[in-house]
């Protein structure tokens, strides 16, 4: 019990942390930034322009994203969000009117956050330099979600740590299917 109560006010601080501390034209970038990966729009269109102008490794590049982003979002907002069902944060606790323009689906895990880390980290093996820019954006997008009241840092960190498994599991199938013959 004291684990929890020990999670819910780190959660506590780092989201009034946030929701406070950071400045309006950046929070403001972290916005635009969010809304563009709404619905992973953005990382569509990172996967057009890898697959347009990254030849044979830019395809992979693409796929392998994509393929991840699927995996973490059936994961996180398909299975996930539906057990949870937690609720979002205080509005008491965001100090900006950001608050008002949340979903009200649970809280948990963060499947924008998810879909980032999922698409970044299946893009890196491939094309580093590609996801390193990648991870920008998906940085910001993590940022984002708690700065604006959508998400405690906790539900971040689980929605980044399915896109990891989602993204190391895009990239395993093949050798375990190979493996065991299916």
């Amino acid at each position: 019990m004291k684990l929890l109560t020990g999670l819910f006010e780190t959660d506590r601080v780092l989201t009034q942390r946030a929701a406070s501390r950071i400045p309006r034209g950046v929070a403001k970038v972290l916005s635009a930034v969010e809304e563009s990966a709404e619905s992973t729009k953005l990382w569509c269109g990172a996967a057009v322009v890898m697959a347009s102008l990254g030849g044979w490794r830019g395809r992979r590049a693409a796929a392998a994203g994509l393929g991840a982003v699927v995996v973490a979002q059936l994961t996180s907002n398909g299975l996930c969000k539906q057990l949870a069902d937690r609720p979002r944060p205080p509005a008491e606790w965001i100090p900006h009117d950001e608050v008002d323009d949340r979903p009200d689906s649970s809280s948990f895990p963060s499947g924008h956050t998810a879909a980032a880390v999922a698409f970044t980290a299946a893009v890196v093996p491939i094309w580093p330099v590609m996801g390193a820019v990648c991870a920008v954006p998906a940085a910001a997008v993590a940022l984002e979600r708690v700065q604006s009241g959508a998400h405690y840092p906790s539900d971040v960190v689980a929605g980044a740590a399915i896109g990891l498994a989602g993204a190391w599991l895009v990239r395993r199938t093949p050798r375990l299917i190979l493996r065991h013959g299916l």
